[in-house]
């Protein structure tokens, strides 16, 4: 699989020559070259290109286009907070797995590492063996696999939380009982904040599957106020 338009990606900065930054990506198991003008760095006039990027620093770019020899035209400032966000726990699980499998299998991991990297990306893969243990026990043993599963098991994952805000007025004699009616059957958590003020919250140990959870909750919550005659915004 090959880098496209519009694809988010992990870099390490290796060097800054004069306006040029030249960065690696982490893609697919693979080093990428990438390079990112100071245009694409951040909005607005730059004083001090160092503020954003320094040598061996993780960012997180867009793909704007890849020429013919592979090198990857790069932007820092068209990446959101949410894909930035996403991004950097991926890396930050990735990186905890291998200090797994170091920790385990010591000088082997490596080799086991590279194995894992041939056929999917270390993210995906430690997706799939929480569903199906066969596929790590094949690659480190049964003993190995056990020890590395029981570690993944105790470990406490992160959890993703969006919260929003959203706003409802009724005129109607019986709005609290109105209101609570759109609260009824909602998936997210709901909280009180003041007069016609609510917050909220969804979340999961996935960025995408909370942000999902959320943009459900609001278009039901949407929806069950329309049908009530509940005013609805959300900030």
């Amino acid at each position: 699989m090959a880098l496209e338009e519009g694809d988010i990606v992990l870099c390490s900065v290796e060097r800054i020559e004069n306006t040029i930054v030249f960065v690696k990506i982490f893609f697919e198991g693979k080093e990428v070259d990438g390079s990112i003008t100071t245009s694409e760095i951040a909005p607005g006039r730059i004083r001090n290109l160092r503020d954003y990027v320094v040598p061996k620093k993780k960012i997180v770019c867009k793909v704007l286009r890849v020429s013919g020899s592979g090198n990857a035209e790069l932007s820092l400032r068209r990446v959101s907070s949410k894909e930035r966000k996403e991004v950097m726990e991926k890396y930050q699980q990735e990186m905890a797995f291998f200090s797994i499998l170091r920790k385990i299998l010591g000088e082997k991991s490596e080799e086991i590492i590279e194995k894992i990297k041939k056929e999917s990306s270390v993210y995906d893969f430690l997706g799939e063996i929480k569903e199906n243990p066969n596929k790590l026990e094949k690659l480190v043993g049964k003993t190995g696999a056990e020890k590395i599963l029981e570690i993944l098991t105790a470990q406490k994952q992160k959890k993703a939380v969006i919260k929003k805000e959203i706003f409802l007025k009724t005129e109607l004699p019986d709005g609290i009982n109105l209101i609570k009616s759109v609260f009824s059957d909602s998936d997210a958590e709901i909280k009180y904040l003041a007069a016609g003020k609510y917050s909220v919250k969804t979340e999961s140990t996935d960025f995408k599957k909370a942000d999902r959870k959320m943009r459900e909750a609001v278009e039901k919550i949407e929806k069950k106020a329309k049908e009530n005659r509940v005013e609805f915004s959300i900030k």
